[in-house]
């Protein structure tokens, strides 16, 4: 699955697309949903939760293991995807898409920069 154009990434399999000047939505990579098995549950923060980058936001549970989700830059949560709550397979089948977990109002927008492109990412993870 390619990931679609416009996607940073962090070293702990997140992805960050931006939604608007300050805004962007987070979810996690393909290669984690792959690395984590059927996802069964997740659990996120709340909307209006402040958040530090790098600190853990929520937790995805999956047949295999239950794996931290981390911030991966400070903002406030204006949006949680819900149908998670019921549909926790999105994570694997739709992981850029449907699968999307939290959006955020980033503290400091220019912190996006500071983030891993695809190629970064895909070295990272041994891609091809």
């Amino acid at each position: 699955m390619a990931a679609p154009e416009g996607i940073k990434y962090t070293s702990e399999h997140e992805w960050v697309r931006p939604t608007g000047e300050d805004t962007v939505r987070v979810g996690i990579t393909e290669y984690a949903q792959q690395q984590l098995g059927d996802v069964v549950f997740v659990q996120l923060p709340g909307v209006g939760d402040e958040l530090d980058a790098g600190a853990a936001m929520g937790e995805v549970e999956s047949t295999k293991s239950v794996s931290d989700i981390y911030a991966p830059l400070a903002g406030s949560v204006t949006a949680v995807n819900d149908k998670l709550d019921t549909e926790p397979e999105l994570v694997n089948t739709d992981p850029y898409g449907e699968g999307w977990m939290v959006e955020l109002r980033l503290s400091d927008p220019a912190a996006l920069d500071g983030l891993l492109d695809e190629n970064a990412y895909r070295e990272l993870t041994d891609q091809d």
